[in-house]
């Protein structure tokens, strides 16, 4: 089974900047993509980007603004976000497929002050 463990969310003021990270380890298959999502409170998780052996993709609400990386040597995946709004406020998960399967991280909280 894989463990994700996500860090770097915080509190930031509007137009500011975050670096999230998610470090991945054990399980038998090798990870073939790693993502980002976001939750607020009432409403559905919803797609931040993801990273598989190709470019990442993004949700539009984020393109230009966030980044997404991936260390495959350190199973680790990280996402850059500039330029933060009010509404990038939520818990971010970070998620990894492996095999068959999709795990999921705790989640970090990330809040935006207007």
């Amino acid at each position: 089974q894989v463990q994700l463990v996500e860090s770097g969310g915080g509190l930031v003021q509007a137009g500011g900047s975050l670096r999230l990270s998610c470090a991945a380890s054990g399980g038998r298959f090798s990870i073939n993509f790693m993502g980002w999502y976001r939750q607020v409170p009432g409403k559905q998780r919803e797609l931040v980007g993801t990273i598989g052996r190709g470019r990442p993709n993004y949700a539009d609400s984020v393109k230009g603004r966030f980044t997404i990386s991936r260390d495959n040597a350190e199973n680790t995946v990280y996402l850059e976000m500039n330029n933060l709004k009010p509404e990038d406020t939520g818990v971010y998960y970070c998620n990894a497929g492996a095999g068959p399967w999709t795990y999921w991280g705790p989640g970090t909280q990330v809040t935006v002050s207007s």
